[in-house]
């Protein structure tokens, strides 16, 4: 089997209703995205989301000029050889933004996967069929604003609830997740992810309350490359410190940061971590010192599917991450993502197992590239 040809569309789609304060840039128009199809010579194509960041146009060429005649010619299943010549290429002459190989890897996984005629968690190996999911906000406008969404979430079956707050003010933060707490009862499971907002000091208090307040996981308070603080932050507090999501160059940027405990737990997704590739890697480097990876949202329905196979083919991963409400991101597949009773059940069709919504790709398509 042969690579035959890469098709790279450049998309924007309507974000749906968000809260005004949902980003915390202030200018957020669009959904960009790039949708990437990959044929061979079998008649076996396959088709998923990357992200692109703020401009699917600029990202989508940059992308497509140095990724589509890496891969023309080669053979889907050489996803190894492919990996590690992408590195050497990546280091000398390329470097790409971290989620430009994802897609292209993803795609790789998907032909190799429907041409064994195997679902793509059973293809990686199977470890379950059926994977709790977490219900993550994005910035809401004021505390009652995370009550409000938690109890929906809570209602809705979801096995646990994430607050993404502002970063404004610490106290105010605290708060916030006090009342949270208070709302869903002691027995529901919450988790933390204030995006990088603090320092180490506020950090530590920030961890000691949430740790009052029995947070399942504090993520990311301080940026991933600050390794020194978020060691300090780990060895100091009791609640476990989860982070890594946006360190390039998985896994081999996070094996020191595993071996020596700078947190508790690692972060990988099918997006920005370079595909199923990196995901399984992460995964696997991580299982060895008894670590967990936790996989991140790729944000897009069709990586996140992705995202659910690989989180079935995995013991050390508790909860399949979405992106909430979930009717704001649900595009571009043709059926609902499978959860049902706050589990997501992989699909058992061959490859993706769910087929692309190609209405909302065309309709969404600003450029091809």
């Amino acid at each position: 089997m042969k690579i035959t040809a890469v098709d790279v569309r450049c998309c924007q789609h309507s974000p749906g209703n968000f809260d005004s304060s949902a980003f915390r840039t202030g200018d957020f128009g669009n959904f960009e995205f790039i949708a990437v199809t990959m044929k061979t010579d079998t008649g076996l194509e396959a088709t998923t989301f990357g992200f692109a960041g703020r401009s699917a146009r600029g990202a989508g060429k940059l992308i497509a000029d140095t990724l589509r005649p890496f891969f023309l010619g080669r053979d889907p299943l050489e996803r190894e050889k492919a990996w590690h010549d992408f590195r050497v290429a990546d280091r000398w002459w390329g470097h790409l933004p971290i989620y430009a190989y994802g897609p292209f890897d993803t795609c790789l996984w998907l032909l190799s996967a429907a041409a064994a005629g195997q679902p793509l968690y059973k293809y990686l190996g199977a470890y379950r069929d059926a994977v709790p999911t977490y219900a993550s906000s994005m910035i809401l406008g004021s505390p009652q604003a995370y009550v409000s969404e938690a109890l929906r979430a809570q209602s809705e079956g979801f096995k646990a609830y994430k607050l993404h707050t502002p970063g404004r003010d610490l106290d105010e933060d605290i708060e916030t997740h006090r009342l949270v707490r208070e709302a869903v009862g002691p027995g529901f499971t919450l988790m933390s992810d204030p995006v990088s907002m603090f320092n180490l000091e506020q950090s530590i208090r920030f961890a000691r309350a949430l740790e009052r307040l029995a947070f399942y996981w504090l993520e990311e308070p301080i940026y991933d490359e600050d390794v020194h603080a978020l060691r300090e932050l780990t060895r100091q507090v009791e609640i476990p410190i989860v982070g890594t999501e946006v360190l390039a160059k998985h896994p081999y940027s996070i094996a020191e940061v595993i071996s020596t405990r700078v947190v508790d737990r690692v972060r990988a997704d099918v997006s920005w971590t370079g595909g199923v590739t990196g995901v399984m890697k992460t995964a696997r480097l991580a299982e060895a010192f008894g670590v967990n990876c936790e996989i991140h949202t790729s944000i897009f329905h069709p990586m996140e599917i992705v995202n659910l196979h690989c989180a079935a083919a995995v013991r050390n991963c508790d909860y399949f991450e979405l992106l909430y409400p979930i009717e704001n991101f649900a595009f571009g597949l043709k059926a609902p993502l499978p959860i049902k009773d706050g589990v997501a059940t992989p699909p058992s069709a061959p490859g993706l197992g769910v087929e692309i919504d190609w209405d909302v790709v065309e309709n969404s398509t600003v450029a091809i590239v």
